[in-house]
């Protein structure tokens, strides 16, 4: 293997071992910032607000997920009344997902305390820098969306 061969694969480890520690932390701020709202579900609200409402298959397919575990955890957010079911206007045999008033009150608590944390965390960061990691997150996440791992 050459030395650039090598050195690829020494950040490849990193990578994959401080996006793991990045995944380990953002589940454990999310318990913190809404102990009844697992991570899965909050991220699942997020997209149906950001969205202005979604199917419940559009989740799946956005999120690569099995439509039996998206139907869980929209069961959750229902009982915890986050979300609710609307006739499609197109179609009215189509439900269309939407927060509830309390889940865009949940939404925007959990917002302010994340880019909290975050400002506080990359509060040493150039804005060169965030710009930079930035558009390398947006890179890494659109080639995601042609290649599952």
């Amino acid at each position: 293997m050459s030395d650039a061969s090598q050195k690829r694969e020494e950040s490849l480890d990193v990578i994959q071992r401080e996006l793991t520690a990045f995944a380990r932390r953002a589940r454990s701020a999310a318990a913190r910032l809404h102990p009844e709202l697992p991570l899965v579900s909050y991220t699942l609200l997020a997209h149906i607000d950001e969205q202005h409402g979604c199917r419940a298959a559009d989740l799946a397919a956005h999120y690569m997920l099995d439509k039996s575990t998206v139907s869980r955890q929209i069961g959750a957010l229902e009982k915890l009344g986050m979300v609710e079911r609307h006739p499609d206007p197109a179609d009215h045999r189509i439900q269309v997902l939407r927060p509830t008033q309390a889940g865009t009150q949940a939404l925007a608590a959990t917002k302010a305390s994340r880019r909290a944390a975050y400002r506080e965390r990359l509060g040493e960061w150039t804005a060169h820098d965030l710009a930079q990691f930035a558009r390398y997150l947006l890179r890494y996440n659109a080639a995601g969306d042609a290649t599952a791992p």
